[in-house]
């Protein structure tokens, strides 16, 4: 009798190697998230305020990594960058690394939507109340333009996650690697068990960025009833 090919995933140390695999992919796309919405924050105050050579700059800067693949950005950091700088580094240092700058170019860009989306009668408003130019942002501006970003960085929070699977291609040792080499070892004696691998990380990835998906629409659907 052929084997369904499931018991592939708790052969030996499988299921944990996933499990860790899984904790590497968090690992960088959580960590990207923070340092990118951080370093996002401040260029998307400079892309609305910042003298405009430092506007332009920064939108080159965005352009450059919305043209350009994220494959594309990692195999330059960390087959062609890292290299001709003489720097070694690890395949999860450099995804940090371009993830965090991608995320710091969306981020810049949400965060200027938002502020550009507010009533300019505000900060007429908060001017004839005498407010400071760090004033209006810290008690008017900055507050609003939270509540209207934060479904948009949410979404970029999942695409991240999902996009971490392109850091196989730089060697990086993470949930999908680990998963084609169970399948490489485990086919031999089930030929599906490429079925329940994959099956088993589209339930890990599902698990992760399904929450907060609904997270961003409850947050979209309360600003616009707002």
């Amino acid at each position: 009798m052929q084997s369904l090919g499931v018991e592939v995933l708790f052969e030996g140390s499988n299921f944990e190697r996933l499990l860790g695999g899984l904790g590497v992919t968090i690992t960088i796309a959580f960590s990207s998230i923070i340092f990118s919405t951080l370093s996002g924050g401040i260029m998307g105050l400079l892309r609305t305020s910042a003298p405009a050579i430092i506007r332009l700059l920064l939108r080159v800067y965005l352009e450059m990594f919305r043209i350009i693949p994220i494959l594309v950005w990692l195999w330059v950091v960390h087959f062609g960058l890292t290299p001709a700088l003489q720097i070694e580094v690890s395949g999860e240092f450099t995804s940090i690394v371009v993830f965090s700058l991608w995320g710091a170019a969306e981020v810049g860009d949400l965060v200027r939507g938002a502020l550009e989306s507010l009533p300019r009668h505000q900060v007429e408003t908060g001017k004839a109340l005498g407010f400071s130019y760090m004033q209006l942002y810290r008690y008017i501006l900055i507050p609003q333009a939270v509540r209207r970003v934060l479904p948009g960085m949410i979404n970029l929070a999942t695409r991240m996650i999902k996009t971490t699977s392109l850091v196989v291609l730089i060697g990086v040792i993470e949930v999908v690697k680990i998963g084609q080499q169970i399948i490489e070892i485990g086919v031999i004696k089930a030929p599906n068990a490429s079925f329940w691998v994959y099956g088993f990380i589209f339930i890990l990835y599902f698990i992760i960025c399904y929450p907060l998906s609904r997270l961003a629409k409850k947050y979209e659907l309360k600003w616009h009833s707002l």
